[in-house]
């Protein structure tokens, strides 16, 4: 999660969303795949960081399944990176602060049914650097 925390800095430093996302090996911690927000660089509403540390494990394993891979984010995932999680088969997901306005779990079960799901993890600093952001941008 650490490693997801230092991709969303790197969005809060581009005016980015910050939100960061990391694919790793589940048995071993390898960093497959990293992504953080860059819908306003790539001007692409899908540049979330999930989808781009998806793609890129995706790309790094030669297979569109991730069945041994853990994603980490810091932001309870979106509908559409739920989707993307569940269509990859990503077997565990963790996140760090929910997201009660836009997060995949206010509707419903989108991830697969045997995902396991693990919330809170490093929550204060992933809600601290949402927060900040917004704090900001509101000035």
């Amino acid at each position: 999660m650490r490693q997801a925390l230092r991709e969303a800095e790197r969005a809060y430093a581009a005016g980015e969303i910050p939100i960061g996302a990391v694919v790793a090996f589940t048995a071993t911690g390898q960093i497959i795949g990293r992504g953080h927000n860059q819908t306003e660089q790539l001007r692409d509403v899908t540049a979330h960081a999930e989808m781009l540390a998806l793609t890129a494990a995706a790309n790094f394993v030669g297979n569109k399944y991730l069945h041994d891979c853990t994603l980490y984010v810091t932001v309870e995932p979106c509908v559409m990176c739920a989707g993307a999680a569940a269509w990859a088969q990503v077997p565990r997901v963790v996140y760090g602060t929910p997201e009660p306005k836009v997060g995949y779990s206010r509707h419903g079960q989108l991830l697969h049914p045997r995902c396991q799901v693990v919330q809170g993890v490093l929550a204060a600093e992933c809600a601290a650097l949402m927060q900040r952001f917004f704090a900001e941008r509101r000035k």
